[in-house]
């Protein structure tokens, strides 16, 4: 934004930042404060479940050990079997808990979206860990009584061998540190740079602050203007809407993106000494769409890869499939996150995300020619869908929703 956009803001629009103008709900505070503090419990009941299992898979190894019969034996593996469904029953009950609550809360009882998007946020956060803890440690209850495959396990594991691992300050350890896989072990820093902490702290509550004002001041505006535009179905107008959109929208979801992988994610990391510190890699260079998705959000790429993506390679599904099952668990988290708190799933966040199917095949050819150009076509199809198609037409057709279901279009119609 240059500076005469700002002053033509201001001469048009004057001063809309205020801080009590927003809708906050006592019930809003009440309950998004209650589920924050609540959603963690599921990840201490997936500790209870995992201690259970632990016993019981260290009482099938002592039977091993001793020797006994292979009558014996499958009579042991059947047992481990019955148990193992037991396990992972107990740990899809969990699971799907943690989140089930979250986004009937959210959608039914909690009314101003920035609040039901923080609390769908943590609990998606919370479920993906979740998982993770209870498909790690399921296979490493497998390596545990099969040895022929412990070879295939990390190095780095065998400083906290199953079922070493399975204590609660090793689950708390993982519920913060900034990582969606679990591991059993982590490479870790020396010290606290608490210098550096402040720092980051620092950013991320400036970004905040220009995030709230370049949002009121800048985005509202645009988005309310574009109310009557859409409901007539003009066209014209409304690409133009979303040509104005893009510039401020692209403005907030980079402060955004910063505040979050550098200063957020940067200044837990280092309080946790986690030393991992690979949140993203240049992204905005991607010379192909699926490239970005591989590159700007690394902890939720390598869930992805490793719970998803691998498994399903390993068992002979194509990579292709496999990519595409991966966007539709994608798209269906991003309508849980952007749709329950805007009380409008309108699946668009979900067609956004499979849509991105095709984009990645048209550059993945890009991506490969030999040469620059190439490489630079690709990122311009990137920078294109990402800046004018993507954000902000979602950002408009959920704004209409939510004005059309308790705003200014519902009192007009």
């Amino acid at each position: 934004m240059n500076l005469r956009l700002v002053v033509e803001n201001f001469m048009k629009y004057g001063v809309l930042i205020c801080i009590r103008c927003h809708d906050y709900r006592k019930q809003d505070l009440l309950l998004g404060a209650t589920l924050y503090a609540l959603v963690p419990c599921h990840l201490f009941v997936a500790y209870l479940v995992e201690l259970a299992a632990a016993q019981h898979a260290k009482g099938d190894l002592g039977r091993l050990k001793r020797g006994e019969t292979q009558k014996s034996s499958r009579q042991a593996r059947a047992a481990f079997q019955a148990a193992w469904y037991i396990i992972a029953w107990s740990h899809g009950i969990n699971v799907s808990f943690c989140l089930l609550v979250t986004t009937y809360t959210v959608y039914f009882h909690i009314h101003h979206p920035l609040i039901g998007t923080i609390c769908q946020i943590h609990a998606i956060i919370v479920w993906l860990k979740n998982c993770s803890y209870a498909f790690t440690n399921r296979d490493l209850r497998h390596a545990l009584l099969n040895p022929e495959t412990s070879a295939s396990l990390p190095e780095i594991y065998s400083a906290c061998a199953y079922p070493r691992n399975v204590t609660f300050s090793n689950l708390c350890y993982f519920w913060w540190a900034p990582t969606l896989v679990y591991q059993p072990v982590y490479p870790r820093t020396s010290s606290i740079r608490w210098f550096f902490v402040c720092k980051r702290v620092s950013e991320c509550l400036g970004l905040s602050m220009f995030i709230w004002l370049a949002s009121a001041q800048y985005a509202a505006p645009v988005l309310r203007n574009s109310l009557n535009k859409l409901a007539t179905l003009d066209v014209a107008s409304i690409i133009e809407r979303l040509m104005k959109l893009s510039t401020i929208s692209l403005v907030i979801w980079l402060a955004g993106f910063f505040a979050i992988f550098q200063s957020i994610l940067n200044a837990l990391a280092e309080v946790m000494r986690f030393a991992d510190r690979e949140f993203y890699t240049e992204w905005w260079n991607s010379p192909s769409v699926g490239n970005y998705w591989r590159t700007w959000n690394k902890p939720v790429y390598h869930f992805m890869r490793r719970h998803i993506y691998s498994p399903l390679v390993g068992r002979g599904w194509s990579s292709n499939f496999a990519s595409a099952m991966v966007f539709v668990f994608s798209g269906f988290l991003h309508e849980l996150l952007v749709g329950i708190p805007t009380h409008n799933v309108l699946g668009v966040a979900f067609i956004g995300m499979v849509a991105q199917l095709p984009m990645i095949a048209l550059t993945a050819p890009l991506e490969k020619m030999q040469g620059v150009n190439g490489k630079i076509a690709g990122n311009c199809i990137f920078w294109i869908s990402f800046c004018l198609v993507g954000q902000p037409l979602a950002a408009l057709l959920y704004f209409f929703a939510w004005q059309a279901k308790y705003g200014s279009v519902s009192k007009e119609v």
